[in-house]
């Protein structure tokens, strides 16, 4: 079956749109990429969705205008990939605006804007949507859910292997071997922290919106690191905390930002990029240096995917601080780092088909594994 899968994250720069077919077991499928398509946002509307995620109050019309224009950037995506009409379906996340984690006595929260319908009927296809509801509804963090795609898209190795995310949040998925004593381990994933969000945000603030991203990582290249502030940091609650755990821009944001930077004010711009570079890395690598308190190992290989994975400073800083673990790109694997979420949401929508669970208890917490998705149909 030829899927599209659709996907814009937390750096909220635009969609990704993934055209595959997949055939035979959902837990070991055939797949092929057959095109790959990036829409980028215009600055406007990628501005009213990083305001949304930072609690700014909209009025009912501007929240359905907002989740409109997702829509219709979702639907040029698709069509752009697939000009041909060749997806039976559609498997489409949304855009998260709000994510709030399970607690013991509270479900998460978890805010996608699209409206299905409307997508539905604009490509003539079938749609799954709200992936995240089915696992919050069980106690589970609705995040990460690409944990178990990663596995089927990616197989298991010789040894453990870890394939790491870095949008505008990171998140990581371990993956025991195929062989050996730990062969039965169950994969285990949680959301990291901040990679690029906060990065992304210092350097539109440091160059005045000129610039919304650190291109190949060369502005924090030109910085000097702040190892002392770093080690501060990573002694944040968050960090220190055991999977399951999930986050968002509500929490590393703009006043995240503002509050870090208050710690460095005597460094050059270049520096406090630096240091926020630096930061992604080492919480990523505190997290493999605590792998043995939830009875895992240090992956031998990390595949990092994402946008932060074009971010030289970012990968250097990953080789550096994570002892033990060879550091390379998801492309490996034969998956463009941009196209692998979208390429998971299409295979998450292909299992709802299929009736396949879809997420991972052991990763998100929630009591039992669950199909995911919901499914609209066009008029």
């Amino acid at each position: 079956m030829h899927v599209l899968g659709l996907m814009s994250g937390t750096s909220a720069d635009g969609v990704d749109a993934v055209l595959a077919s997949f055939k035979g077991q959902p837990n070991q499928p055939n797949w092929e990429l057959v095109n790959h398509v990036y829409k980028p946002y215009p600055k406007n509307l990628k501005s009213l969705i990083i305001q949304a995620g930072q609690g700014s109050k909209y009025n009912s019309l501007e929240w359905l205008e907002l989740s409109e224009a997702i829509t219709e950037k979702c639907s040029e995506a698709a069509q752009s990939c697939d000009p041909k009409g060749l997806a039976e379906l559609i498997g489409c996340h949304g855009q998260t605006v709000w994510h709030q984690s399970a607690t013991n006595e509270h479900l998460g929260k978890s805010l996608q804007l699209l409206q299905p319908s409307l997508l539905a009927q604009l490509l003539k296809r079938k749609v799954v949507y709200d992936f995240r509801a089915a696992d919050i509804a069980l106690g589970g963090q609705g995040a990460p859910l690409v944990t178990m795609t990663d596995v089927a898209l990616i197989g298991k190795g010789q040894a453990w292997q870890g394939v790491l995310n870095l949008g505008g949040i990171a998140n990581i998925t371990i993956i025991p071997p195929k062989s050996g004593p730990d062969r039965r381990s169950s994969i285990h994933g949680w959301d990291c922290g901040p990679a690029n969000s906060l990065i992304d945000l210092a350097v539109e603030k440091h160059t005045e919106g000129q610039l919304s991203f650190d291109t190949n990582g060369l502005i924090a290249k030109q910085g000097v690191v702040k190892e002392s502030i770093v080690k501060k940091w990573l002694n944040e609650p968050f960090f220190k905390s055991n999977p399951p755990k999930s986050t968002g821009r509500e929490q590393f944001g703009l006043e995240d930002l503002n509050r870090r930077l208050k710690d460095i004010p005597e460094l050059s711009p270049e520096s406090q990029i630096a240091t926020l570079t630096a930061f992604t890395a080492a919480i990523i690598a505190q997290d493999f240096d605590r792998l043995e308190s939830i009875n895992l190992v240090r992956p031998s290989e990390l595949f990092v995917a994402g946008g932060g994975a074009k971010n030289i400073q970012i990968m250097n800083e990953l080789r550096k601080r994570c002892l033990g673990t060879r550091v390379t790109t998801l492309q490996e694997k034969g998956i463009s780092s941009q196209a692998r979420e979208a390429l998971a949401f299409g295979l998450l929508a292909w299992w709802h088909i299929r009736k396949h669970p879809g997420n991972s208890p052991a990763a998100t917490g929630a009591r039992r594994s669950a199909i995911l998705g919901i499914k609209v149909e066009p008029n």
